[in-house]
């Protein structure tokens, strides 16, 4: 059989990326020939309910989750994670890692991720009880940390930036800040949040702690975030040089609008 070179462009490759929170489930579907952005949907969990049961649910309600797919990645998105530097870093002791930021209990499962170039690795705990329901749905999935992707992206985009960049991905119930400078990772925490005086609050807290002045320094919000809202709004008035991330870049490459590829920024970027 002869097999026409539009035989293989006309043939797709679909990639499915699942990210769970506590109080998030959201997916997005890839074709990975072009890169775009197929499919996407975020729902919400409730607390008082048991997970794995409203994640049934979900796959019952969306069959695009049964489909076959090419390449599976699984997303844990919390923030029981510390970035280690490579040459401080031992697989055989990751628990040691977490104690001092993270509650940690002898029956937790400890991961980590190698964030490429950059020699760092982000030790975590992943949502085994997730993983294993995702075992019986799927043959097969990788799975990371959000974070290692927040903070790899958060790298790249400072390539021959000398000054000091802040990123802040804000979600619905806490926020992490990244602070760079050409490629080396100067700060990442995560902070809880109910209003957006607590978020001002630990915003500008780091920013001293660093020693950097709200007057000069470039602030760059994405995530559940936009002009108009309370977050952005504040920010905007206690920080000079404060803005929604631009991503005008990226909008043809994933086929999506400026607001989604922010919003849903790990997940396209996994």
């Amino acid at each position: 059989m002869v097999i026409s070179s539009s035989d293989i462009t006309q043939k797709t490759y679909k990639k499915l990326v699942i990210q769970v929170a506590l109080n998030t489930f959201s997916f997005c579907v890839f074709d990975l020939i072009t890169n775009k952005v197929l499919h996407t949907q975020v729902l919400n969990l409730e607390k008082n309910k048991v997970i794995e049961e409203q994640l049934w649910r979900a796959f019952v309600d969306y069959p695009i989750l049964t489909k076959n797919y090419d390449e599976v990645v699984v997303l844990h998105n919390n923030n029981l994670n510390a970035f280690v530097p490579s040459s401080l870093f031992d697989p055989h002791f990751l628990a040691s890692y977490l104690q001092y930021n993270t509650k940690v209990f002898e029956t937790d499962f400890f991961a980590y991720d190698v964030i490429a170039p950059y020699e760092i690795n982000n030790v975590y705990v992943p949502f085994m009880n997730i993983n294993n329901f995702l075992l019986d749905q799927f043959e097969s999935f990788d799975y990371k940390n959000s974070n290692s992707i927040l903070v790899k992206k958060c790298i790249d985009f400072s390539k021959n930036k000398e000054e000091k960049q802040v990123f802040v991905h804000i979600q619905k119930e806490h926020f992490e800040i990244v602070v760079v400078r050409n490629q080396e990772l100067i700060l990442f925490n995560s902070f809880h949040y109910s209003t957006a005086e607590d978020f001002i609050y630990y915003l500008l807290f780091t920013c001293e702690q660093l020693q950097l002045n709200p007057e000069t320094i470039n602030v760059q919000l994405f995530g559940d975030c936009v002009a108009d809202d309370a977050n952005f709004k504040i920010a905007y008035t206690y920080i000079r040089n404060c803005s929604l991330l631009d991503v005008s870049h990226l909008t043809n490459g994933f086929d999506a609008t400026e607001n989604a590829i922010r919003n849903h920024f790990t997940l396209y970027h996994s």
